[in-house]
């Protein structure tokens, strides 16, 4: 149980993680038995609900919930929940980066009778994109355009393209996202001023998980980039505007409602309740 409970780089032993069979392996190293099976070191784990070959992240109080990380997360929730007036609309911004078309040496094959879809395991490279979105919290209804790089300039050109799309009785544009430094540089602050309609509201440090586009992302990653076999540059940003097309054609929007504050500021509780 000692050695489960230290970490294996601090007693000289080469490994991420503990598992039962290198847990045995060091007990009969350092003489502590002479043998012992990793299925008896499992039970003893298991006695004591041990698990050292899991791991979790977690955050320090380098960012703490407080007073000022609760308005933020009362902000963006308000943002979704709420009823909207007429001329308002919430878009949930981010972008999907280094999509790579990765063609395969041979075509991927269909699935067949008791065989899976097959694809080959070689393949070339031939460039990266990024995937600029904006995700409509109250329709579901997403905007996306590609582009080669990630700046400003190119954040730009999709709010320039936001911009033309939405009707012109929305004048009031919320956009939530995180705070990447791209996001609230010199030049977009000025499109902004030029821009009234358009309004960011940052998501609290290491809460991107806020944003609900990154939802959509992760259904896009399983439904069209699992298998990333594609053409060229041109053939991954066609197959992804289809993508987009597809999904706008019986678009939802993701369920969040007061509840969700509730579970987000459980634990830790802010500091001034805590103290």
């Amino acid at each position: 149980m000692k050695l489960a409970c230290e970490m294996p780089d601090k007693l000289g032993v080469s490994l991420s993680l503990w598992d039962c069979q290198e847990l045995a392996r060091k007990l009969e190293s350092d003489g502590i038995v002479e043998s012992i099976s990793a299925d008896t070191v499992r039970r003893i784990l298991n006695n004591h609900h041990l698990k050292p070959w899991r791991c979790h992240m977690w955050l320090g109080a380098k960012t703490p919930r407080d007073e000022a990380f609760r308005a933020i997360v009362m902000k963006i929730c308000d943002l979704y929940t709420r009823k909207l007036a007429f001329n308002e609309m919430v878009l949930c911004l981010d972008e999907k980066t280094s999509l790579q078309p990765r063609t395969r040496k041979e075509p991927t094959k269909p699935a067949k009778p008791e065989k899976p879809v097959l694809v080959e395991h070689e393949y070339s490279r031939k460039g990266a994109l990024n995937l600029f979105a904006a995700f409509d919290t109250r329709t579901g209804q997403v905007y996306g355009r590609c582009f080669r790089r990630k700046r400003q300039i190119e954040l730009i050109a999709f709010l320039n393209y936001l911009d033309a799309c939405l009707p012109a009785h929305i004048t009031k544009v919320h956009i939530v996202c995180d705070n990447l430094r791209v996001h609230k540089g010199k030049k977009v602050l000025e499109w902004l001023s030029k821009h009234p309609r358009f309004s960011f509201n940052f998501t609290p440090v290491h809460c991107s998980w806020m944003n609900q586009v990154e939802q959509w992302f992760s259904i896009l990653q399983r439904k069209r980039l699992k298998i990333a076999d594609f053409a060229s540059i041109d053939d991954l940003q066609t197959k992804l505007y289809r993508y987009i097309e597809h999904w706008n054609q019986k678009a939802h929007p993701f369920k969040w409602t007061t509840k969700s504050v509730t579970k987000i500021m459980a634990s830790p509780k802010p500091l001034k309740e805590a103290a």
